[in-house]
């Protein structure tokens, strides 16, 4: 590592060490009215200590419509046990916080391979804050950390990379989304047997150590449309035409109650399968391979499904900055636009939720026009970025300069132009 690599790093370290006790501060002072009355944080020390005090006693909180997540969620909230000497609170938020670190160290690790970037980390780094303290009290910095160790451990073991998507999808489902961009043949091969054996292993693990572990399907079916989905904005504007709809605090989420609400959220999911069926197309027109290709692919698949559902949580925010932090890793990236795209929605995210969420519960003008700009904002990197990684996979247009087919990174062919062209 040469004396500029050296002093990149170091300026990325004491950043991360800058703006985490930021987020410490903010987190200290979580009380105050523009930081959410403390709403923030009382989902770790009143709803996730709940759910530690039937976990460790080998069950799932079956009977609790607030548990909508898949079995692997439990050894992660259960996790702060490794702390004894904090408090439940104190342990999530060192865990959380050290689970941030090891995403940053593993970003900068890529960035620092040949042909990448430290682009990645610094990211990273500077747009979590963005989410003022809500990173250090939500989970969803675990879940990105599964996603990030996949994605850039593909190009030196696709075991590796399939084991952790697998675990990741153990504890929040979309994980399994990375898989999405794999290269063909072997190392789809090898990174889905991976997966899968890991997963079903893993799986059976919970079952035998839990009681209730498909409790969560159940929650999950009964969901409706929460009021920061793309579905719940338009039902937030359609109050201001006389739509009779309410607001009610449902399966841990505000959500819309009233005339076609379910209405839209059929439409929501029928959005979501027309998103699945553009990825599988995509999947199965696509020609050209880079290393970066896996990593937008993953960006693009779950900026799609997120767009696209019933919930749109602000923590959501979390996944799609560390992927967008994956693609800035490569040089060959596509995403570059999008995560600006994403950089903006974040920022939105943090003054709808936690500083004016009032508004957005009672879809006043300016609650409204916050989630339109938000929801705007992440729809057009999700459309954004479904066409740039289509058009970066087409097949190359055969040119009288065109000569020989070269294997690419991950053994896909590729055109290489012959001496005439200049190339």
């Amino acid at each position: 590592m040469n004396a500029v690599s050296r002093h990149r790093l170091l300026a990325l370290t004491l950043a991360w060490l800058a703006t985490r006790a930021g987020m410490l501060l903010l987190l200290a002072y979580n009380g105050l009215p523009l930081l959410g009355h403390g709403g923030v944080a009382r989902e770790v020390w009143r709803l996730y200590l709940h759910w530690y005090g039937v976990l460790s006693h080998g069950a799932f909180p079956a009977h609790d419509p607030l548990w909508q997540y898949p079995p692997g969620a439990g050894p992660v909230l259960l996790t702060p046990a490794l702390l004894p000497g904090l408090t439940y609170f104190q342990a999530f938020v060192v865990l959380t916080l050290a689970t941030d670190a090891l995403i940053t160290a593993v970003l900068a690790r890529a960035g620092t391979r040949p042909g990448h970037s430290l682009r990645g980390a610094a990211y990273w780094i500077a747009c979590l804050p963005l989410l003022l303290h809500m990173p250090l009290v939500r989970y969803d910095v675990q879940v990105t950390a599964f996603a990030v160790i996949s994605l850039v451990t593909l190009s030196r073991s696709t075991r590796v990379c399939g084991a952790f998507a697998a675990l990741g999808a153990l504890v929040k489902v979309w994980p399994a989304l990375v898989l999405l961009g794999m290269p063909r043949g072997r190392p789809t091969r090898s990174v889905w047997t991976s997966a899968v054996v890991t997963g079903a292993a893993s799986l059976l693990v919970l079952v035998a150590l839990f009681n209730n572990p498909f409790a969560f399907l159940r929650q999950q079916g009964g969901r409706g449309v929460q009021i920061e989905s793309l579905g719940g904005t338009a039902l937030g504007l359609a109050t201001h035409v006389g739509w009779p709809g309410q607001v009610h605090y449902r399966y841990g989420a505000m959500e819309f109650t009233g005339p076609y609400v379910s209405s839209v959220a059929d439409a929501s999911l029928a959005l979501t399968a027309v998103a699945f069926g553009l990825l599988l197309v995509w999947r199965v027109r696509a020609r050209r391979w880079t290393d970066a290709t896996p990593f937008d692919a993953a960006l693009s698949a779950v900026l799609l499904f997120t767009v696209t559902s019933r919930v749109i949580s602000p923590q959501y925010m979390i996944w799609l900055l560390g992927l967008a932090a994956v693609c800035l890793t490569s040089r060959h990236t596509t995403q570059r636009a999008v995560a600006a795209l994403i950089v903006a929605a974040t920022a939105v995210s943090s003054v709808e939720f936690p500083v004016l969420y009032s508004d957005v519960i009672h879809s006043t003008e300016t609650g409204c026009a916050l989630m339109v700009v938000r929801n705007g904002l992440l729809a057009a990197a999700a459309v954004l970025s479904f066409v740039r990684l289509w058009r970066s996979t087409r097949p190359l247009p055969a040119t009288r300069h065109t000569r020989v087919q070269s294997p690419g990174p991950y053994g896909e062919s590729q055109p290489l132009a012959s001496a005439h062209s200049g190339a």
